[in-house]
């Protein structure tokens, strides 16, 4: 309990990552949240699906609030034996302090860990295969809280690698606390939109929230197996602008994100990046973001960006920051 307690309050509720509505309650930043509860109920295998919210970079394929698909698959002892090398022997829990192998957990053997990780990554390709056919696709380790080891699924679209899930072998603590200590799990979680941006050829997340009839209308069809490819109808110019400040304390780049998600005109900010920090001499620290904006339903006049920008100015200030 004390494992999965630590978990949570330091991973899942970052405050530089989550939105808190108060001081003791946040929106739900993962649909892993209610995994612990699926399991007690009796599940072993579940999909689960909501909206979830994160302070997050500002870009084509990132928003505040999207939709996230969890995956589980439990096994026991008995499921996994058919496919171990000598099944009278085998076993997929040990003793952790018998466990040398760092790149898994200690209390998980490594040919159980073998066996599980071979039946995600099978399962997680038939999906993959079965949205868009024969592609590229590519396994990058990684690091995520409520799984060991983990992997990111990227495919190759629109001429460069896409994340398109996250999943792993789920930390034994979760189990444990779940009244299954005796079992063993994978566990993968992908964003609907970013899936539904690779199979229609949706350019820009910003869409999937507008009330725009030009997009909703193409999504309107009597047969849901048709073949679907949105039509571009923004051809409107893009203005860039560059903004650098003294940051204040304690100040993180989410903190500017927010900022301009929140003070701009409703999503006429398409994509902003970090171009350039340094610290002086007495230790103040300085950011240059360049800001890129677009609306898909009108034309943004230079002047109209200008103003905008100057507004951006104007709010960093109120938060302490220096505008150089």
């Amino acid at each position: 309990k004390q494992w999965y307690q630590r978990r949570v309050r330091d991973v899942s509720r970052r405050r530089q990552e989550s939105y808190f509505i108060n001081k003791d309650k946040m929106l739900r930043a993962h649909m892993t949240c209610h995994d612990q509860d699926l399991l007690r109920s009796g599940l072993d295998c579940f999909l689960s699906t909501g909206d979830v919210y994160r302070r997050d970079t500002i870009d084509r394929t990132h928003y505040p609030v999207f939709h996230q698909m969890d995956g589980v698959r439990l096994f026991s002892s008995w499921e996994l034996e058919e496919f171990a090398k000598d099944p009278k022997s085998f076993t997929h829990l040990q003793d952790p302090s018998e466990g040398t192998d760092d790149s898994i957990q200690a209390c998980h053997t490594p040919e159980a860990v073998k066996i599980v990780e071979f039946s995600l990554k099978g399962t997680l390709i038939s999906l993959v295969q079965s949205l868009f056919g024969r592609c590229q696709y590519r396994w990058v380790d990684a690091s995520f809280p409520f799984t060991h080891p983990s992997w990111e699924l990227e495919i190759y679209y629109q001429d460069e690698w896409l994340e398109v899930l996250g999943c792993g072998i789920l930390q034994q603590g979760i189990l444990n606390n779940s009244a299954v200590p005796s079992k063993i799990g994978w566990a993968f979680g992908l964003g609907l939109e970013r899936l539904a941006m690779a199979m229609y050829n949706i350019p820009d997340i910003r869409l999937f929230w507008s009330e725009d009839e030009r997009f909703l209308k193409q999504f309107r069809v009597d047969n849901i197996h048709r073949p679907i490819k949105f039509e571009p109808y923004s051809n409107y110019t893009a203005r860039s602008r560059d903004i650098a400040f003294w940051v204040p304390p304690s100040f993180e780049e989410n903190d500017f994100y927010d900022l301009t998600r929140n003070r701009m005109p409703a999503d006429t900010v398409e994509d902003v990046k970090l171009v350039d920090q340094f610290t002086n001499k007495e230790g103040r620290t300085s950011h240059c973001y360049r800001l890129t904006y677009r609306a898909w339903d009108r034309h943004l006049s230079v002047a109209e960006a200008n103003d905008i920008h100057e507004g951006m100015a104007k709010e960093v200030e109120k938060i302490g920051g220096v505008v150089r």
